[in-house]
């Protein structure tokens, strides 16, 4: 599978509770197909006490959960709209993505 979308895009959620939601990609596991977007799918975890340096006392925290990557479009640079992506190879033997709405390169 190509690299559609990458680490650091700006993405919006076609499917599922955070729909219509945008954020920036944080990170992403290619073998569960899965990526950690920022501020988006947020679940708390419970910590007991001594098991984190950084929270000593325990308690329950905040963080990031993963979203499928079929739940994501890449957001056009142009439009601001959710878009697919194609490849075109430059002059120079360089691949770019390329939006198809508007033909615009995406950067990364």
């Amino acid at each position: 599978m190509a690299e559609l979308i990458k680490k650091g895009d700006t993405v919006i959620v076609i499917s599922g509770k955070e729909k219509g939601k945008t954020g920036k990609i944080l990170e992403i596991d290619r073998e569960a197909q899965r990526a950690i977007v920022e501020k988006l799918m947020v679940v708390k975890r419970h910590i007991k006490r001594g098991r984190n340096p950084a929270q000593p006392e325990g308690g329950v925290i905040e963080k990031n959960g993963s979203i499928h990557l079929s739940n994501l479009a890449l957001i056009d640079p142009e439009s601001k709209k959710a878009t697919r992506v194609k490849f075109k190879t430059l002059e120079s033997g360089k691949k770019v993505r390329i939006a198809v709405k508007s033909g615009a390169q995406i950067d990364q």
